[in-house]
């Protein structure tokens, strides 16, 4: 296997988490007559440039289908985030009427919302059908096609650069890293910066988050690694925020190699000695994670099996593709989680992939009052608990099973 962004052999495991099928490849009624696609899901580490990488396995446009279900908006959560980025964005670069805005993955316009209602011109990038007609009816302007040199040469020819390029939680779903992040180089203005979000790598070795792990996920971020795919596609980095969100997650600013005049902030090079101190760029730190693993999806298993033989009742909450990569990776069925709840309308009544656990309205919370709630999306546990908080009312108690199995109020 040859490194997805420098070209060198490819051959330290991280992880293997058997086989699955695509995480958001969510199944209709008439699907489960059918057989389904699974992939193996291992994941690698480059040594060249430091990239941890899925192996090639499955294509972009199998992967992210017209029927594609992920919808940001669904989290209160997301949209709060959405919204004081785009209040600080606005102050700090000074963007108004004369301003461009485009985003790259704009999903439903959960972000560009609130670009267009400051009457700043915006445009989104979307190559999912679902999501992108979700945003038009926002009446947010939308390209629907996937984001690389080609597309990014077009728009500045037909409509000009931008003077801010988001990028949120798309970076590592690209299979072609160094062609996107070129992109987003040729389509910033000379002064303009581009703002990528991404789970960050340490998070997810420190705190056993191998969830996240799923194939739309081609790449797995370090700080460390990102400015060695930047600096060789036309892109400094000046600026790094830690955030919470997924788990724990990178906010990285950059602008143009050739052309940006921004001076580095002190936190790029914290967030490097961070990286280096947790051994990012040796291989030995890359080596336990695998008992890790296995270590939560025994204990999640076995905790499922002990509910149902003392006749307890389990049932989960969001239908969220890190929920399927621990399902399958555990085996569990409907014989052992009996549904999934979840909010998007797109989901319910379809079934999770592999596991085949139906996906169903939040009513049947209420009347079928499980004595156990799994929180899927365990990085929405609070959010999640105080909208469902009635579930303790008949004694039912909320589980997450990453980083470790938590069972409680």
């Amino acid at each position: 296997m040859k490194c997805r962004h420098c070209g060198s052999d490819v051959t330290l495991p991280v992880v293997d988490l058997g086989s699955a099928p695509p995480s958001n490849a969510y199944l209709s009624k008439k699907a489960l007559r059918a057989p389904e696609k699974w992939y193996p899901l291992r994941v690698f580490v480059c040594t060249g440039c430091w990239l941890v990488q899925t192996g090639d396995f499955a294509d972009r446009d199998e992967l992210f289908s017209p029927d594609y279900a992920y919808f940001s908006s669904f989290s209160t959560t997301w949209l709060d985030h959405a919204r004081r980025f785009v209040e600080e964005s606005v102050a700090r670069f000074g963007l108004g009427a004369a301003s461009y805005v485009v985003e790259v993955a704009s999903n439903d316009g959960y972000l560009l919302q609130y670009i267009k209602a400051r009457d700043i011109p915006c445009l989104g990038i979307e190559p999912t059908v679902s999501t992108a007609r979700a945003a038009r009816e926002k009446g947010i302007d939308v390209v629907e096609d996937f984001f690389g040199v080609s597309l990014a040469e077009r728009l500045v020819t037909s409509g000009g650069a931008a003077d801010l390029v988001v990028a949120n939680n798309v970076l590592a779903h690209v299979p072609d890293i160094s062609d996107f992040v070129s992109g987003i180089a040729r389509l910033l203005k000379p002064d303009g910066v581009a703002t990528f979000e991404f789970p960050h790598l340490l998070q997810l070795l420190q705190n056993n988050q191998f969830d996240t792990i799923y194939h739309e996920h081609f790449s797995y971020l370090s700080l460390i690694a990102t400015i060695n795919v930047f600096t060789r596609c036309g892109l400094s980095v000046f600026d790094v925020e830690e955030l919470p969100t997924h788990g724990g997650s990178l906010r990285v600013y950059a602008q143009r190699s050739d052309a940006g005049r921004r001076g580095m902030s002190a936190r790029v090079a914290a967030v490097q000695s961070l990286e280096s101190a947790a051994g990012l760029s040796s291989p030995h730190v890359y080596a336990g994670f695998q008992a890790k693993a296995d270590r939560v999806k025994d204990d999640f298993l076995a905790f499922l099996i002990d509910a149902k033989r003392n006749g307890k009742t389990v049932a989960a909450y969001g239908a969220a593709a890190k929920g399927n990569t621990l399902l399958n990776y555990a085996g569990v069925r409907p014989d052992l989680l009996k549904f999934v709840v979840d909010l998007n309308p797109a989901k319910q009544g379809m079934y999770m992939p592999g596991s085949r656990i139906p996906i169903v309205e939040e009513r049947r919370l209420r009347e079928e009052q499980p004595d156990f709630v799994v929180i899927l999306p365990w990085n929405l546990r609070a959010e999640v608990a105080g909208q469902l908080r009635y579930v303790t009312s008949w004694g039912g108690q909320f589980v997450t099973a990453v980083s470790c199995l938590e069972v409680g109020a």
